[in-house]
Parts: structure tokens; sequence; C-alpha cells
């Protein structure tokens, strides 16, 4: 099942498998975010903003504009 990573809740995980956004997809990629990489959603603020995620065997703190432009593959 294809989500956006800011549909998904705390303890969820995916496939990373496309950017919404060409621009935002070169700083993703920087950071680590490279499709076919496994993504976990550690802990989503109260205000569901920022997010932090395990990607590449590193946590990483994404806004939620920026995961509303990753596209998993959920895990169910």
């Amino acid at each position: 099942m294809f989500k956006k990573l800011s549909e998904l809740k705390q303890g969820d995980s995916g496939i990373i498998r496309s950017f919404e956004n060409e621009e935002l997809s070169i700083k993703l990629l920087e950071m680590g975010c490279i499709p076919g990489e496994r993504i976990i959603i550690e802990q989503i603020a109260p205000l569901k903003d920022p997010i932090s995620v395990l990607v590449g065997g590193y946590k990483l703190s994404l806004r939620i504009n920026e995961a509303e432009n990753i596209t998993v593959e959920q895990y169910i």
C-alpha cells in the first residue's frame, strides 16, 4: 500500500518509493532518503511537526511538508 510518509503513525515503517517535489528530492537524497531504503517513524511531535525517522542507520528530523513529499510502500 503506497502512502505519503506524513500519513504514517509512530512505529510504522515502509520502503521509500518516490518523491513528489523534484527540488526537495535533492535535499532528501543528500540526507539519506534514498528510494528503496527502509524508513521507520520513531517519534511524532505533539503538533505533528517535526517527525523523527530512522533511515539508513541514523535518526533524521523532517518537517511535515518534507514528509508529505515522500511516497512510501508501507509494511502491513
